[in-house]
């Protein structure tokens, strides 16, 4: 065998490892905090992640605030992307992908990510939780980044369906924060090929059948521009080219699909003003779209339990899913 067929021969043993995910029950690329029990981890990339090269970060998790429970951590300088995987009881044959927040710098797992997880899971879907590279950490990409992973996730959660038996095309994405920008990102703007395919799972497509942005940082320009995501992803001084192609209001495609907004009028953080926004557009592009406005929560409410949380927006997003054959 010459040399490029062994690599060749290599590449492909590694990236059908990465489709087929880890065995069931096994649990894998654990950090500092050991997994939630239920929870199993595995990378999104077979080997590297792209663009590495220049990178040398390195990867750390840590607690989101000084009194955080264990499974409440963030991650920031992310080298290993990943997707966290909890599955239900009883199966109601659809999946969502969760892509936390964090303003760009790191990525709220535990709030966003496993205890949103167990509370979708409790109603039938099968969950998939996304840790994403940070633009600011010297990859290739740049700002495009946290788009490849999100991008290679969807298709990869698609390919998974009938290993964790789920239909394909009956997968949500929901996002949190500047995660909801990611998740806008990945839904609302016509599909554009981010990065190489490495595998068969670069075949699906960037569809999903029902998005959700929670609390999502939408704009980069203008007076309600969250300041720390924009220049996570843009830097200090952006052109005003790069913070139009970066909001994503102006970029909303026909094809996108059913859109179910919340966002607290109080929050001091992401104005209210970018789902607004996101709603104005969305409507114009006559897509379904879903928005509640509540009087309080602030920002980054996720699962807070009551009387702290806003609203059982939870049980407002699974009706309207299950109208949209979610």
């Amino acid at each position: 065998m010459n040399p490029i067929d062994r690599r060749t021969l290599i590449a492909g043993t590694v990236a059908s490892a990465a489709l087929a995910g880890p065995a069931l029950g096994q649990t894998t690329m654990t950090g500092p905090f050991p997994l939630p029990a239920g929870f199993e981890r595995f990378p999104i990339w077979p080997g590297q992640a792209p663009g590495g090269e220049t990178v040398h970060v390195q990867e750390v998790e840590t607690l989101r605030r000084p009194d955080s429970r264990p499974d409440d951590g963030v991650f920031a300088h992310v080298v290993t992307p990943t997707l966290t995987l909890l599955r239900p009881a009883k199966p109601n044959g659809a999946a969502i992908l969760l892509i936390p927040g964090g303003g760009y710098s790191r990525v709220a797992i535990g709030h966003e990510g496993y205890n949103v997880a167990r509370r979708f899971a409790a109603a039938g879907y099968v969950c998939f939780a996304l840790l994403y590279r940070l633009p600011g950490d010297g990859w290739a990409a740049g700002p495009d980044a946290p788009l490849q992973d999100a991008q290679r996730a969807l298709r990869l959660v698609r390919a998974l369906g009938g290993r964790e038996r789920f239909d394909a095309n009956r997968v949500g994405v929901m996002g949190f924060s500047a995660g909801g920008h990611l998740a806008a990102w990945l839904t609302s703007r016509a599909p554009e090929e981010s990065y190489r395919p490495v595998d068969s799972a670069d075949r699906e497509p960037i569809n999903a059948a029902v998005a959700a942005y929670l609390y999502p940082v939408i704009q980069m320009e203008g007076p309600f521009v969250h300041q720390g995501s924009r220049a996570q992803l843009l830097g200090a001084d952006p052109t005003v080219e790069q913070m139009r192609a970066y909001s994503l209001d102006q970029h909303v495609s026909a094809d996108t699909p059913p859109v179910f907004l919340a966002h607290a009028i109080d929050d001091p953080a992401v104005p209210v003003e970018n789902s607004l926004v996101m709603l104005a557009a969305l409507r114009a592009r006559k897509i379904p779209v879903e928005c509640h406005l509540f009087e309080d929560g602030g920002h980054g409410f996720g699962l807070v339990a009551p009387p702290a949380a806003p609203a059982p927006w939870p049980e407002l997003f699974l009706d309207f899913a299950k109208r949209h054959g979610l």
